[in-house]
């Protein structure tokens, strides 16, 4: 966690920008040594240098291995977003969803071994896991992140990778009001299409007042963000195999070609709503009694639609006369196809719209006692998230059926991929809405709810006299959370209504959106809803036998309980801070769904299902950190760790049945009685501070992951419990056997993972005073891991054979220069990753993963901002660029010649401005 007895100028930076720091710290003035600490001459600090100097006050100050993000000032964190800042920080990588840096990996591992808090507080998520999209926070309302990447005992919530703790303002760590505003105009590079411009806007207000002789604080703050969604993006079908080549089935095509059944190209339009609300009330009447009340509230709203040209090339196109054939196919050395004219195929224009509103309220409040002694801390918190989703598809065809085309293809791997059309489809009146190859249409309406309720209660004791030479105090606490997660996903075809075939109106129709990146030209848009809502039917239902498992309700009730005793103390010379201590975590898992039993009556069919488990884990933790002369630190931690296994794999939820034959029952689903993943972990962290100014770090970190959570087909699971109700039906003759094969979830082998870290950040007015002013942060991370995993449920995208971690990329880089004085400042940030498998959302809603191509994300910024003794003073105008090499964002089956996305999703260009009262 973080040291206690630290010099008056760093307690003086981070409290005022850290409300966990500032909880944590005395203002006892002398170090760990007992020496007085060192008058430092009194220099006011703003701007980038305000924000890395307090970031490596609060890293210089932790027993634990953290890093730090701090705002630059109220509302002011360093980037766009949170995801964007925390990509940025040594150890950790941004994957990148819809544009935006959205999920974190930490260390190596998916974002599934991370957990993140909100001002201490486990956060509930919209999404059917337990990680969190960061893109929902605004980055104005959250004052600064600190990522514990090793555990203490008393560290409630911790992840196996990591701990992200993201805090707001505490009002009365300020002597003054402050009222801050901003705003900001953005463009995308991509321009304007269909009915969605390239511009979008967010604007905030802080709020921060003290009163009845600072006894009383309040911390009120707004966000809003309009952003425009635009993309350009050429995907083909996975998988790419040799399966049909070999039989003969993609006529023109050589047997043992690898060979991806359809093609498709799309501008995406849409834009993204959020609006987020903070507000903290702090009451300190003495000394002894500090009292919090938190609440934050973000609701975000996304509507987009693809519309997409898309080819089948799996010879189906109807069965219509003539089929498909492939002339002048040509295949590379590697054996994939690589272009070629496809003859006989049918395409669509398509139209695929999604309507996503997610919302997220938290709250808590914290009293604090404080007496001579001993200190006594109680804390209640209360989250709760919703998602609604709506996805809509509309399909349209050339009639009078067929209207065969003959297409020109070109396979790009580091581009977009070319299809060149032989008929015209700009046309919006030659195009119908149609029982088209892929039906009409098609609807979901995913639903999830997300509720987390806690309490903790702590107290802290002085240690007896006989250990007060090396321990400083003892922490024990108790936290209980009771957390319910329910998924509801109703689906539908989407039907042609009375009238039949229809040409969708022109009163429907917007601007037609251009694909000539793929070489395809113009295709019209429209409103998909409003064609829905006036040629079709939609009736999702719930209640269809393969949408019966996709319903669930996940509920954990975790006790937490932990002994922490706090070191600090002098071997010599030598500084010695840390702590060692045990946490036990009694978790109580349960998940309720239903399955569908075919042999049961009409009526009967839906039975349910409710199963769950109950187990303990002793956490034992050390973290020293030992502080040499001239401000070295060594610091070293050794934990076990645990993460709780993913919510969506830990669901009832299953699909069942008897083979008739055999009488062998199967089936698939998810598994209530996982054991989380288990590590021991070790790190060692060498760290070299100049003042408060800069440091230099290496750090080395190993985990011995015990099991690794994975779906796995088990051949002999017992049946008895869903063949009690089971009805043989007539005319089976084969005897009913009680064990079967069934696909799930399951603990299998685990494996190690270790890493080096290597991180700089320095002003260079260090080596001269002619470079006065710049500066830079740089990092280098390198990880590698033995673990290998199967994933059946991706096996169409990254094979059948044992995959690595997804989320691990060997290699991550981020470098930042700077420059800062008088006012001016300017920077320009590159985060670097190689190659990972990462996660993402296919159309049946299920996750899936693929194989990423590694990215090189630039981004800058100049800004202004006018001295006190000017009029305009408090008045900051700032220029920002984001992803301005235009990066583009790849997938690929298997290897990079088989590609299956490549985006783009524009720069982007935001003028701004701030202002402070």
């Amino acid at each position: 966690m973080l040291n206690r007895k630290r010099s008056a100028l760093s307690i003086a930076l981070a409290v005022a920008l850290s409300p966990s720091l500032a909880l944590a710290q005395s203002t006892t003035e002398t170090t760990a040594t007992g020496t007085q600490a060192t008058d430092l001459d009194t220099v006011q600090v703003t701007g980038i240098r305000r924000g890395i100097e307090n970031a490596i006050a609060i890293k210089q100050d932790a027993t634990s291995v953290v890093e730090a993000i701090s705002a630059e000032d109220i509302g002011k964190l360093p980037d766009v977003s949170i995801a964007e800042s925390l990509g940025r920080l040594p150890g950790l990588a941004a994957q990148r969803v819809a544009g935006r840096a959205q999920v974190i990996s930490v260390r190596g591992l998916s974002p599934d071994f991370a957990t993140t808090l909100l001002n201490g507080r486990e956060v509930v998520s919209t999404g059917d896991n337990r990680s969190v999209e960061f893109d929902q926070y605004p980055s104005e309302l959250v004052n600064g992140v600190t990522v514990y990447k090793t555990p203490d005992a008393a560290l409630v919530g911790q992840g196996l990778s990591g701990t992200i703790d993201m805090q707001t303002v505490r009002p009365l760590s300020f002597a003054e009001r402050v009222i801050a505003v901003s705003g900001r105009y953005q463009k995308n590079s991509l321009g304007k299409a269909a009915n969605v411009d390239a511009y979008g806007n967010r604007f905030s207000a802080s709020y921060i007042d003290q009163f009845a002789d600072n006894t009383w604080g309040i911390s009120l703050g707004y966000a809003h963000s309009d952003m425009p969604i635009q993309e350009n993006q050429v995907g083909l079908y996975e998988p790419w195999t040799t399966e049909q080549t070999n039989q003969g089935n993609r006529p023109g095509v050589a047997a043992g070609t690898y060979f991806s059944d359809g093609i498709k190209a799309l501008r995406r339009t849409g834009n993204n709503k959020r609006d987020g609300y903070m507000a903290t009330i702090q009451f300190r009447p003495s000394n002894t009694w500090t009292s919090t009340l938190d609440a934050f509230h973000t609701e975000a709203e996304q509507i987009d639609t693809a519309n997409q040209f898309e080819v089948n090339l799996s010879n189906y196109n109807g069965g219509y006369d003539p089929g498909l054939f492939i002339s002048n196919p040509q295949v590379n050395g590697n054996n994939s196809f690589t272009g070629g004219t496809a003859s006989g195929v049918y395409p669509l224009v398509r139209g695929m719209y999604n309507k996503r509103k997610d919302k997220i309220d938290a709250f808590g409040w914290n009293n604090e006692l404080t007496f001579d002694s001993f200190k006594i801390t109680a804390d209640v918190n209360y989250s709760k998230a919703t998602r609604d989703e709506l996805n809509l598809e509309n399909n349209l065809q050339l009639t009078p059926m067929p209207q065969l085309d003959t297409i020109g293809l070109t396979v790009n791997p580091n581009g977009f991929s070319q299809i060149r059309p032989g008929l015209d489809y700009s046309n919006p009146e030659a195009l119908y809405l149609t029982n088209t190859i892929y039906g009409s249409g098609y609807g979901k309406v995913p639903q999830v709810e997300d509720r987390l309720k806690g309490a903790r209660l702590q107290g802290t004791f002085n240690m007896p006299e006989a250990l007060s030479s090396w321990f400083q105090d003892i922490d024990v606490g108790v936290n209980y959370a009771d957390r319910r997660k329910e998924k509801t996903q109703a689906e539908g075809n989407i039907l042609l209504g009375d009238q039949g075939d229809a040409n969708v109106g022109g009163d429907l129709q917007y601007s037609p959106v251009n694909l000539g990146f793929a070489g395809i030209g113009y295709i019209p848009a429209w409103n998909v809803p409003a064609a829905v809502d006036r040629y079709m039917v939609f009736n999702p239902v719930t209640n269809l036998d393969y949408l019966i498992p996709k319903s669930w309700v996940v509920q954990e009730k975790t006790t937490t309980a932990w002994l922490r005793a706090n070191i600090n103390t002098d071997i010599g010379e030598v500084g010695l801070r840390g702590n060692i201590g045990v946490q036990m975590i009694r978790t109580d898992q349960s998940s309720q769904s239903n399955y569908f039993d075919r042999s049961r009556p009409a009526g009967q069919e839906v039975l349910p299902i409710d199963e769950g488990k109950t187990y303990t884990d002793w956490l034992p933790s050390l973290n020293l950190a030992f502080m040499f002369p001239h401000q070295q630190t060594l610091r070293f931690a050794v934990a076990k760790q645990v993460a709780r296994p993913r919510v969506d794999q830990m669901r009832a939820g299953l699909e069942f049945g008897v083979d008739t034959a055999t009488g062998k029952p199967g089936g698939s689903g998810g598994n209530p009685l996982l054991d989380p993943w288990r590590a021991n972990a070790i790190d060692l962290s060498y760290e070299k501070y100049f003042g408060e100014k800069a440091y230099v770090a290496a750090a080395v970190f190993y985990k011995d992951l015990k099991s690794y959570v994975y779906t796995q087909s088990v051949d002999d699971y017992d049946f008895s419990n869903l063949l009690a109700s089971y009805v043989i039906p007539p005319g089976m003759t084969a005897p009913l056997l009680t064990t079967g094969t069934f696909s799930a979830p399951q603990n299998g082998e685990g494996g190690t993972l270790k890493g080096l870290e290597l991180t700089a950040s320095f002003p260079l007015d260090m080596l001269t005073d002619a470079l006065r002013g710049f500066g830079v942060q740089a990092s280098a991370t390198f990880n590698d891991s033995d673990i290998k995993i199967m994933d059946p449920e991706s096996a169409s995208s990254v094979g059948t054979d044992p995959i690595s971690l997804p989320g691990l990329s060997e290699r991550v880089y981020n470098f930042t220069a700077y420059y800062e004085r008088n006012g001016f400042e300017a920077r320009v940030s590159q985060r670097r990753r190689s190659d990972f498998i990462g996660e993402i959302g296919n159309f049946n809603g299920n996750r899936t993963l693929r194989y990423v191509v590694g990215e090189n994300v630039t981004d800058a910024q100049i800004s202004y901002t006018f001295s006190d003794s000017s009029a305009m003073k408090g008045l900051t105008l700032l220029l920002q660029g984001s992803n301005l090499t235009n990066e583009p964002y790849r997938t690929y089956a298997g290897t990079k010649d088989r590609p299956l996305e490549y985006v783009e999703w524009g720069r982007t260009y935001m003028l701004g401005v701030n202002y402070k009262f």
